[in-house]
């Protein structure tokens, strides 16, 4: 692996430490180290593969043991991402993020991509890794339809009200949940927000520069026309069968253009 220094004398400091603990049958790393492209910005993601016996015990342990393997700064728990087996934590200084996911044994094969194996006690991760291949998931483009105009008709009311935090906030959920996805689906890739876009779509990546606004009404309207018809372009089910919501996204669009037309 081609590693950032700081990130290589952690990994080079916690493993030999992580190794000393039995209940751990091994490593691995994800994320942009694991994929080829880490710079001074990437954190760290590694995965800690613990014996099914000894896991709801480690559970309970996890932010002593990783004190205990490196200089943790502050941690806390990933519920918030959906995955609450997650310690998200600063370690240093220097300062570094570095994510501690602790899975099961018998879990470990469940996953969207190949990790890269830092350390296998007795072969399980390999074995795991050889026996099931990554499940990469797709986006579901009914649901996206079945709420797309609905959420339209909502920034629109936001914008008529005056509310342009809120509505710059909505077109951020727009673009974290709607259009990146599709974004990197266009390109083959992870769906997974708006991350790394300007890396793996670029020409989507500078599409969605016309979604953004200041705290300006008119730029905040236009703001929210661009996300209307980038999801339109984007949402080519490709194959798939999408119903289609016409009667609301005529309704709604008639809706977010008479706000607009009101604040001429």
């Amino acid at each position: 692996m081609d590693v950032p220094s700081l990130h290589s004398e952690f990994l080079s400091d916690a493993l030999p430490r992580i190794r000393q603990d039995a209940r751990v049958a091994g490593v691995a790393i994800t994320g942009s180290i694991a994929g080829g492209r880490p710079d001074a910005y990437s954190d760290v993601d590694l995965i800690l593969v613990i014996d099914d016996a000894a896991y709801d015990a480690v559970m309970q342990e996890r932010l002593a043991l990783i004190g205990s393997w490196t200089s943790l700064v502050a941690g806390f728990t990933g519920e918030h991402v959906g995955e609450p087996r997650l310690i998200i934590t600063l370690v240093g200084p220097p300062l570094l993020h570095v994510d501690f996911k602790f899975v099961r044994a018998s879990d470990f094969a469940e996953r969207i991509e190949n990790p890269e194996v830092l350390w296998d006690r007795a072969g399980i991760l390999a074995d795991a890794l050889a026996q099931q291949p990554p499940a990469t998931p797709s986006l579901d483009l009914q649901w996206f339809e079945d709420r797309f105009w609905i959420w339209v008709h909502y920034g629109a009311t936001k914008l008529g009200r005056g509310e342009l935090f809120e509505t710059i906030g909505f077109l951020n959920y727009l673009r974290e949940t709607v259009l990146g996805p599709l974004a990197a689906r266009r390109a083959g890739a992870i769906p997974r927000g708006v991350r790394h876009l300007e890396t793996i779509a670029p020409e989507e990546a500078r599409d969605l520069q016309a979604t953004l606004c200041g705290y300006d009404r008119h730029e905040a309207g236009q703001a929210l026309l661009a996300a209307v018809d980038l999801y339109r372009r984007w949402s080519d089910a490709g194959g798939a069968i999408v119903e289609r919501r016409h009667h609301a996204e005529k309704l709604s669009l008639q809706y977010l253009h008479d706000v607009i037309d009101q604040g001429h």
